[in-house]
């Protein structure tokens, strides 16, 4: 692939590298932050937040739980403290708010890995692979409680690449290692976005936590598209945005809905007229313009 078909070659020129960009290192600077704000405590000895993803202390008063480590506990037969269930209260009113998937995008460490497997796809113009439904994760995330009632303990967390990823960054598990290795490989070699996008049952979960979320992509100006599918070709969840930029023909709203987009803005970042922007899922203002979407973009969706 050259450098001028890459996804974002053309918003560059048009828009400059930062503002083609400024979605992506926004929310690297959230990931890594994140990661930081963790290991401050045991290298500097600033402990402004104690605990891990899963559950965690900010300035030993707030209590963050990861709802979906607490809904594996409560399977496993274990009752929760209530310090636990603030915790995941506040957890599940945030992303409500804001995107459930946005832990996905803008938390989770292991979507630095899958993005990272994804770019190297593109560079290194690989195609095809496995195929597998997205409802697959699904069912990956119907059988987690399960696995839970039958062995009394939260077993997931003892392969999840979440938390896997997290182990092995702060802690510099050897073992964790392997696994980010795995996920990376699989994402590259075998499946395009297979982690994330087919199989990770905590998308899954927070897909279902951001069904009614406030914060939302827009096609505002989707009558300005020139169908260049550069948005397609660079999201992680790329069937989510059909509805909104053919509005025009289904009488869509402009406004992305889908559960399963990741608000992680790369859509605005890469798009040349700046179609998409961030909004709210009540902001239904749309130009359709008198362009009709050709057959390319009929076959994206």
């Amino acid at each position: 692939m050259s450098a001028e078909t890459r996804p974002g070659a053309a918003a560059c020129t048009t828009k400059g590298w930062f503002a083609a960009h400024k979605w992506l290192i926004l929310r690297r600077l959230s990931q890594f932050s994140v990661i930081g704000l963790f290991l401050l405590g045991p290298l500097a000895g600033i402990w402004f937040i104690k605990g891990n993803l899963a559950s965690s202390l900010i300035l030993d008063t707030v209590p963050l739980s990861d709802p979906f480590v607490l809904l594996q506990t409560m399977f496993a037969g274990h009752l929760p403290e209530t310090t636990a269930l603030t915790g995941a209260a506040i957890v599940l009113v945030a992303y409500a708010l804001v995107g459930g998937r946005a832990y996905c995008s803008w938390v989770c460490p292991v979507n630095v890995v899958t993005d990272v497997a994804a770019w190297a796809r593109r560079r290194l113009d690989l195609r095809g692979g496995v195929r597998i439904n997205r409802r697959t994760r699904y069912w990956v995330l119907a059988m987690v409680p399960v696995a839970a009632v039958a062995t009394g303990v939260i077993a997931w967390e003892l392969v999840n690449p979440v938390t896997l990823t997290f182990r092995a960054i702060v802690f510099g598990a050897g073992a964790a290692w392997m696994v980010v290795l795995a996920v990376f490989l699989y994402d590259l070699f075998v499946a395009e976005r297979g982690w994330c996008g087919h199989l990770c049952p905590m998308g899954a979960f927070y897909s279902i936590v951001g069904t009614v979320s406030l914060v939302r992509v827009s096609a505002r100006d989707r009558g300005a598209c020139d169908s260049c599918m550069d948005c397609y070709a660079i999201c992680p969840e790329p069937q989510v945005l059909s509805p909104a930029v053919r509005g025009g023909e289904t009488g869509a709203g402009p406004v992305v809905l889908s559960p399963n987009c990741t608000n992680c803005g790369r859509c605005i970042d890469v798009c040349a007229p700046d179609v998409f922007a961030f909004t709210t899922r009540f902001n239904t203002e749309v130009d359709d313009g008198d362009k009709a979407q050709p057959e390319v973009m009929r076959k994206a969706a």
